[in-house]
């Protein structure tokens, strides 16, 4: 693989391995794994399917379709072979071994492109700690040439820095990364003190990565921020004030999308950016409504909401792109009259003035909720 295909210069030749344990939603598995790969810049070569019981405990794929692998990689003179599973270290040597090239998992996939995507020095920090963390469950015998690799799917961090195979030195690293976002917390954590103190309605934009929270987030704010049909485009929360006619200012943050199967190492680098999320006093959930696997999606980013200890912050679904599926704006409530979703499209605008009506209705609310809290209590019967 080439340092300049590493740099993201030019999109490196790939084969791509999806197998199918009978779990269902494989057409949309493969659908967002070619998104993921297309994200990395890598060039999809030839894409090797096949049905597996259980994954092999030596190579996940088994014996058989290994030489289909090889044969493809061998033809298309591959660069890299991306598994969309997680592999065990040693799957990941088995098959580096028995493919002649490099291997790497759906996480380290992830990983990647988070690295390509971090802009901010908090998240540059949060990215690298990530990546050493899943390094770290890969330094076996044999790995050396780890050492001498710089860039690359996989291996890429912020800044193309060399990765320290070491133990001692990796997790002195991991150390000191640990202890600067600490401080970065820290210093978060004032901030939100500050706008809990001055009452003021919180909203974080949360999703499926792709489904519209920062093109949803620019609507609404007017805040200019980096949009694009492509999975992470949005890795740094950012908030801003939105002032309401009938209620006066909010915070809205756009955040990090999710995606199934997040890697642990990720929700654990990014735990200090997300408990902006859990701190929230409203999530509007942001769903790709013209995606086929839009319920799967909503129950993937309410998993990683309970990993989060955000799973009992309100929410309200924000039904968006719904000009690509001909369906109308509105509001829908349930048998309490708490506002469920707001069907509406962040592209066209369309159903827009509706999202905001919902959150002047929550803001109102809001207010009422401290305004009581404040009020003394009545002792008129003492």
């Amino acid at each position: 693989m080439s340092e300049q295909a590493g740099n993201g210069g030019n999109a490196i030749s790939a084969i791509l391995v999806q197998l199918d344990f009978g779990a269902g939603g494989y057409a949309e598995n493969l659908a967002e794994f070619e998104l993921l790969a297309a994200s990395a810049r890598a060039l999809p070569q030839a894409v090797i399917r096949g049905k597996r019981q259980a994954p092999d405990a030596a190579t996940y794929a088994g014996k058989g379709k290994v030489e289909e692998i090889a044969s493809a990689a061998r033809l298309h003179e591959a660069d890299i072979v991306i598994f969309n599973h997680e592999l065990s270290a040693g799957q990941q040597r088995n098959l580096e071994k028995a493919l002649g090239c490099r291997v790497i998992d759906r996480s380290a996939l992830i990983l990647d492109i988070f690295a390509q995507r971090a802009k901010s020095h908090e998240g540059k920090l949060q990215v690298e700690l990530a990546q050493l963390q899943h390094l770290s469950t890969r330094l076996v015998r044999g790995w050396t040439h780890l050492e001498r690799q710089k860039g690359g799917i996989g291996l890429r961090g912020p800044g193309e820095t060399q990765l320290e195979t070491d133990r001692r030195l990796l997790g002195k690293r991991v150390a000191l990364l640990k202890e600067r976002l600490k401080l970065l917390e820290r210093q978060r954590a004032v901030r939100r003190r500050a706008r809990t103190r001055q009452d003021i309605l919180t909203v974080s934009l949360v999703g499926y990565t792709n489904a519209g929270k920062s093109t949803l987030f620019n609507a609404l704010t007017k805040a200019g921020s980096y949009a694009a049909d492509k999975l992470f485009a949005t890795l740094d929360t950012t908030s801003r004030r939105l002032f309401l006619a009938e209620a006066g200012q909010i915070v809205v943050s756009d955040t990090v999308g999710f995606i199934r199967d997040l890697p642990h190492a990720l929700v654990a680098a990014f735990h200090a950016t997300l408990e902006e999320t859990a701190g929230s006093d409203l999530l509007l959930h942001v769903v790709d409504s013209s995606s086929p696997d839009r319920d799967q999606q909503i129950a993937s980013v309410n998993q990683v909401l309970g990993e989060i200890g955000a799973a009992a912050v309100p929410q309200i679904l924000v039904w968006n792109k719904i000009d690509a599926t001909a369906s109308d704006p509105g509001i829908e409530r349930d048998e309490y009259a708490k506002i469920t979703r707001v069907r509406l499209s962040a592209r066209t605008g369309a159903g827009l003035e509706l999202l905001r009506a919902a959150l002047t209705e929550v803001a109102r609310e809001h207010s009422l909720r401290i305004q009581l809290a404040h009020e003394p209590p009545d002792d008129a019967g003492t």
